[in-house]
């Protein structure tokens, strides 16, 4: 087994790394931080958004100020929508958001026709992602995001449309899912072309589906992209926010490499999850990010983050993160404490 998982590392940019820092007795720390370089570089979240160039100086002082084992652009769940027409709305310091109207599956029809590959704003990150790619240092690892099947079909359709039709209308819903699946699967390519070596898969609307429902609209889906991505040898994260506990099975079969989970405060029991996957994918998480990080001090940080990898010292397979983005005004000490205290710790 273990041989066996030495050469999927070689051709997978994050278990390769992951199993370097466990050899070298180490963790990976990869805090979900973007946001608060905003606050280094005095940008905001509309013009960095829409101006790549801005973009990736969010991310290239957030890189020289952390020095993350991993890295991604803003987090952002309305840009493939936005992009397929979606009425979306830019407040200045508020990232996108889209807005939900009567949906129509006539909408599809036309959607199909639309090449989201010629979106300005999609294309912004992407060529965000260009810049990361010449423009970090080369140990850090370049992300990128990018909104899940079923998420995104929620998004069109609305989420409590898209969660009555699980029932009601799957056949509908598996279309709409389809459907965005191709679209993502068209923003994928484009951002791997582009020097992304992960994809992070957000799916934060599936947390309300059962297991089932989850593992037929959401993971099977997932799972093609798991195909394109192992054939680019990119890996791919799956991250949902909430408690996810009733579907991290799900998750791990997905074929995806890594689970990104929420903190201990949404339900999430990231020791369970650990010995729940054994050594299938790499498990990342799970400080939460509007917890002391936000609101404690550097003291309180530091515990927090030791008595984390002492809970996950016996997974090999753990990156220390967030269970989410970081928001804006998350104190940058705390954020260099998270850091220090993570690069400090050792397996034994």
């Amino acid at each position: 087994m273990k041989s066996a998982k030495r050469d999927r590392a070689s051709s997978n940019p994050l278990l390769s790394k992951v199993m370097k820092a466990a050899d070298e007795n180490r963790r990976l720390i990869a805090p979900l931080v973007t946001f608060p370089g905003l606050s280094l570089t005095g940008c905001s979240v509309k013009l960095a958004q829409q101006n790549f160039g801005e973009h990736f100086k969010v991310v290239k002082a957030v890189a020289d100020t952390f020095h993350p084992d991993l890295i991604f652009p803003l987090m952002d769940l309305s840009v493939e929508a936005n992009a397929i027409g979606s009425y979306t709305v830019f407040p200045r310091d508020e990232t996108a958001s889209v807005l939900n109207g009567d949906f129509n599956i006539a909408e599809l029809s036309a959607g199909e026709r639309v090449n989201i590959s010629f979106d300005t704003r999609l294309l912004g990150y992407v060529e965000t992602m260009k810049m990361m790619s010449i423009g970090l240092p080369v140990e850090i690892l370049r992300g990128a995001y990018v909104t899940g099947p079923y998420t995104l079909a929620a998004l069109l359709m609305g989420a409590e449309e898209a969660a009555a039709a699980t029932i009601e209308r799957r056949e509908l819903l598996h279309e709409v899912c389809s459907f965005a699946m191709g679209k993502i699967q068209q923003y994928v390519r484009l951002l791997v072309a582009s020097g992304a070596q992960l994809v992070c898969v957000l799916e934060p609307s599936a947390v309300m589906l059962g297991p089932g429902q989850f593992q037929e609209f959401s993971a099977e889906y997932v799972r093609r992209m798991c195909e394109v991505c192992t054939q680019s040898e990119v890996s791919v994260l799956y991250h949902i926010c909430g408690n996810s506990m009733h579907i991290v099975d799900a998750m791990a079969e997905s074929g995806v490499d890594a689970l990104s989970l929420d903190s201990p405060d949404a339900g999430v029991d990231l020791p369970a999850v650990a010995e729940r996957v054994g050594d299938k994918v790499v498990v990342i998480g799970n400080i939460n990010p509007t917890g002391r990080i936000l609101h404690g001090t550097s003291a309180d940080v530091e515990k927090d983050v030791l008595r984390l990898l002492d809970d996950m010292k016996a997974c090999r397979n753990f990156v220390l993160s967030t269970g989410c983005d970081l928001l804006q005004e998350t104190p940058i000490e705390n954020i260099k404490t998270f850091m220090e205290a993570g690069r400090r710790y050792r397996l034994s």
